[in-house]
């Protein structure tokens, strides 16, 4: 939901600022999927007037609809704050008092109304409470914010492995949700790398006035082969056949990799792809129960063999 309001919104902005740019520039200004920006056009098509007049001709709003903002920094907004005090306003044309107000007033305004609309889309996002915590608070708000804004969060984080809570500076990256729960990744101060962070172990969020860069991070790269959200370090190829009634039901899962898949005569799919996490990969498919098979590796279906025989004697 969040991504998807923030690609919006870069949308908005490259139409804007070329009108007539095609698809595929929009892609590239956006660093998206081609097929990710002709559905962001449908939906943007429901709330902004956005038209298409033809193959060739790219994407414009009609009419007098704009979208303006100052998107000021809080560095550039200080300096332009300072502006009365560097120049000789009495050399300046009439009106510059008046214009150089208004453009204040809109600066603190639009701040205002982001902070609103951070504060209702952290609303509208449901997050579930770890089970043995009755009352868990919500960072999504401070976190969110501090993305947008490019600024460095001071966080108490606890490491569930370790069972330790360490106070930690983080840049956050993105937010990412897998499996009902929310992710941060961002580079970490304390470990000098870039880490992932599970949401629910927040103790404590605090934003800075510290701006970071991404430089060229890139979040495609960094969880390429990663199936859920655990990165290993060795890649795995699987083979898997899902039976007819189930192979429908693959057809559509929305994944995070890439996989090959070859349809059999008797209705039933052949699923390969590579990962770096095989419990992840394994957790996924043993919820199709027999309706999955594990073809390749073949050390996986040894393994799965002793650990069903292990289960068998426990329930038999």
């Amino acid at each position: 939901m969040i991504e998807k309001v923030i690609r919006l919104l870069n949308i908005i902005q490259a139409i804007q600022a070329n009108p007539g740019i095609s698809a595929s520039d929009i892609a590239f200004k956006c660093d998206i999927h081609l097929r990710t920006v002709y559905r962001d056009l449908d939906t943007l098509s429901l709330i902004a007037p956005v038209t298409n007049d033809g193959r060739g001709t790219g994407y414009r709003f009609m009419g007098k609809f704009f979208l303006y903002p100052l998107n000021f920094t809080e560095q550039e907004a200080l300096v332009f704050s300072l502006l009365p005090s560097v120049v000789d306003t009495s050399k300046l044309p009439p009106g510059f008092d008046q214009a150089y107000h208004k453009v204040m007033a809109t600066h603190f305004k639009e701040k205002a109304h982001h902070k609103d609309i951070i504060q209702n889309i952290a609303e509208i996002i449901q997050m579930g409470t770890p089970a043995y915590r009755q009352k868990h608070p919500n960072f999504l708000q401070p976190i969110i914010q501090a993305i947008l804004e490019h600024k460095t969060i001071r966080t108490v984080y606890h490491t569930q492995s370790r069972n330790e809570t360490t106070e930690r500076q983080i840049n956050p990256y993105y937010l990412v949700p897998r499996e009902q729960r929310f992710y941060m990744i961002g580079f970490c101060h304390l470990k000098q790398e870039i880490r992932t962070f599970r949401m629910s172990r927040f103790q404590a969020v605090e934003q800075t006035e510290l701006s970071f860069d991404k430089g060229d991070f890139n979040i495609k790269h960094y969880l390429k082969n990663t199936w859920s959200i655990e990165r290993g370090d060795r890649n795995i190829t699987f083979k898997v056949k899902f039976n007819a009634e189930v192979a429908r039901y693959i057809r559509e899962e929305e994944l995070f990799v890439h996989p090959r898949m070859r349809d059999q005569k008797d209705g039933s799919l052949i699923f390969e792809v590579t990962v770096n996490n095989e419990r992840e990969f394994l957790n996924w498919v043993m919820q199709y129960g027999p309706a999955a098979e594990i073809l390749e590796p073949k050390a996986v279906r040894e393994k799965l063999k002793q650990q069903l025989h292990q289960w068998v004697g426990m329930y038999g």
